[in-house]
């Protein structure tokens, strides 16, 4: 290793070790241990450019070990990513910073996702390699290759012993990945010691299992042999590759070097004072660099622009040749594309007055958008039948054929979520994921991911309540609406009719920052005569009185038509009907329509839903009264159980004469 590359990579180790002991908090040992392997990676074999941070075409890094931030920041400041300056290294874990805990999407530029849980970085890459390999059958040319990058990720022990991780590699496998490459920060230590303790599996026969190429680098500091492996990973076409590096974790601090006090604590300043000194490092002052370490990566951060100047000159030669598929590409990369194809669509508000399932009006809604959006793509977790998620004609993504636009994600919800999630992140593609509503709880961690980055990928969740009747308690959700309905930035949209359906189709696909959940019904729904596109605005009245109210029935999905058919058994009384398909879009309505909907003088209020009362209490007031569930459900006819359960209109009606 020359000089300039050995004080290059320790730059990283000082610039993280100095940040981390400022803040008093963090982890150093991940980029004490895993500077060579980043540095030689970014330098020598990943194509970026920092002054573009959002180039199409460049290859993708994703810190799936998000503890590490300080290895990916310094990397940023380094290589001059979005003015990431020293000051912002100092201000490290600080309140109001550029340099959080961990690396957040949209909050420093370079940060390709937000990682935290470990494991999900993984399966974010993988979202982004399938991203990369279906655009570039829909986009590439002879001679074009203008999709054409490569998805590195990085992360280690706790990572692989997530089971998120196996969910992914497995079908990244499958599905033969081959610009997929992970690095494997192999240091045999976590948290509380050894890994021998909890984890001694051959993490590479696993790999291989997967039909992944597994490579070794025995030596984590040895770039020679760091660069040769990446090279070879490229090499193969056909399979995702897996690098080992084995590594030192806290790698130049005599006292913390190998041990598992160097993960998740400061070195303390005598420590860093002993890494400077180990390293020879020229300086004992926080955060010095030396001048000539700045040019060095500068002159590569050139180089890489250079990279991105040829790709500029070929797309501009693409687009002359290919003027339609110009069109089609700014179609793709369109954040408006979801509203123009509803507009394109004449039949997308389609009414019938024939009793459906809300999955089947959901069907039928992505069939009908299918040919007006041709970047939406997904899939479900092996239940497409059942969540009617499959788009016709429109081919299955595979090994064989990477133009197909239906996923088959199989049995691995988790694993699906992120992997939605990185190919939202990827950009160009506008992905849905499915499965039952009571899985939801499965999904749940990546679902708040997209919620926090702010990444609007749609879920189907079908079989919403005890309606799915004979399967029983284990797929019948009770708290799961209110679990989702509490997550900050999340839109729960619950229709009880066709309009109501074609309401969060619209919502789900012109949002721009925030993911949405359709929930949907086994059973099928009577139309409402009242539904319509007040639907957008989350609770509207769909069944009304003369005059102020006296009783105001609130209601989601199909329930709905159990509080219309209650007003008409409450003769002499005033009453509304609210249809509440989702909560979270009426709160971002002004107070004055909420008003209108929910006169607050009216305190006589009735909240009807087949899952948990969690959650309406604010809008059921002290005064109000729910029919909802307060237990598990129980297997038998559906129609049988919401009899059983008290989910009839002279039950509400009676609960509203109890108030």
């Amino acid at each position: 290793m020359s000089n300039i590359h050995t004080m290059s990579v320790n730059a990283i180790r000082v610039l993280s070790a100095d940040a981390i002991q400022k803040a008093n908090s963090g982890h150093p040992g991940l980029p004490l241990g895993c500077a060579s392997a980043a540095y030689e990676l970014w330098a020598n074999h990943m194509n970026h450019n920092p002054a573009d941070p959002d180039w199409a075409n460049r290859d993708r890094f994703i810190l799936s070990g998000g503890h590490g931030s300080m290895l990916l920041y310094s990397l940023l400041h380094l290589f001059g990513y979005g003015n990431l300056s020293k000051e912002d290294l100092m201000n490290f874990r600080q309140h109001g910073s550029k340099t959080p805990g961990h690396p957040e999407y949209g909050h420093t530029i370079g940060v390709e996702a937000t990682t935290g849980p470990l494991g999900a970085g993984m399966g974010m890459a993988v979202g982004m390699a399938i991203a990369e390999k279906h655009l570039s059958s829909v986009f590439n040319k002879e001679n074009y290759p203008v999709v054409d990058h490569y998805t590195y990720v990085l992360g280690g022990d706790g990572c692989m012993m997530e089971g998120i991780s196996s969910e992914v590699f497995s079908l990244a496998g499958t599905l033969g990945l081959g610009k997929l490459i992970v690095l494997y920060d192999s240091n045999k230590i976590s948290i509380e010691g050894s890994t021998d303790i909890a984890f001694t599996e051959d993490v590479q026969k696993r790999m291989e299992a997967f039909h992944f190429q597994t490579i070794t680098v025995e030596d984590g500091n040895d770039l020679e042999a760091i660069g040769r492996a990446i090279e070879e990973a490229k090499s193969d076409t056909e399979h995702p590759s897996f690098i080992t590096i084995k590594t030192q974790i806290g790698y130049g601090c005599p006292a913390k070097q190998g041990k598992a006090s160097a993960h998740g604590e400061p070195l303390g300043a005598d420590n860093v004072t002993a890494l400077k000194e180990n390293l020879g490092w020229p300086s004992m002052e926080p955060f010095f660099v030396p001048e000539e370490v700045y040019r060095n990566y500068r002159k590569i951060a050139e180089e890489k622009a250079e990279t991105e100047a040829a790709w500029n000159v070929m797309f501009a030669a693409y687009c002359q040749e290919y003027p339609d598929m110009e069109e089609l590409w700014n179609a793709y990369h369109d954040p408006d594309a979801g509203e123009k194809a509803i507009e394109k669509c004449e039949d997308f508000w389609k009414r019938s007055e024939k009793a459906d399932a809300t999955r089947n009006l959901s069907g039928q809604v992505l069939n009908r958008l299918k040919t007006y959006m041709p970047n939406l793509i997904g899939g479900s977790a092996d239940l497409a039948p059942s969540n009617k998620t499959n788009m016709t004609d429109m081919g299955d993504f595979s090994r064989e054929d990477s133009s197909g636009r239906n996923l088959h994600f199989g049995v691995r919800e988790l694993g699906m979520t992120a992997i939605g999630n990185g190919m939202m992140l990827h950009g160009g593609l506008r992905t849905y994921v499915a499965t039952f509503f009571v899985f939801s709880d499965y999904t749940k961690p990546m679902a708040r991911l997209s919620a926090l980055m702010g990444v609007p990928l749609t879920y189907i969740f079908t079989h919403d309540s005890i309606g799915v009747g004979e399967d029983g308690p284990t797929h019948e959700p009770i708290e799961q609406l209110a679990m989702l309905r509490a997550m900050p930035n999340f839109h729960v949209f619950r229709p009880c009719d066709e309009t109501e359906t074609e309401a969060a189709w619209y919502s789900a696909l012109t949002s721009k920052k925030t993911p949405t959940a359709l929930v949907l019904t086994r059973q099928n729904l009577t139309p409402m005569p009242g539904s319509s596109k007040e639907a957008l605005k989350g609770g509207y009245v769909i069944d009304d009185c003369e005059g102020t109210p006296e009783i105001i029935l609130m209601a989601s999905g199909s329930e709905v038509e159990l509080a219309v058919k209650a007003k008409t058994l409450l003769t002499g009384n005033k009453v509304r009907v609210v249809s509440m398909p989702c909560m979270d879009l009426f709160e971002e309505q002004t107070e004055e329509y909420k008003e209108s909907v929910l006169p607050k003088a009216v305190r006589r209020r009735v909240a009807v839903e087949a899952l948990s009362d969690f959650g309406w209490g604010k809008y059921v007031g002290l005064d109000g009264t729910y029919v909802t569930m307060t237990g598990f459900g129980a297997s038998g006819p559906a129609n049988l159980l919401f009899e059983h359960f008290g989910f009839a209109a002279e039950r509400i009606a009676e609960a509203a004469l109890s108030i």
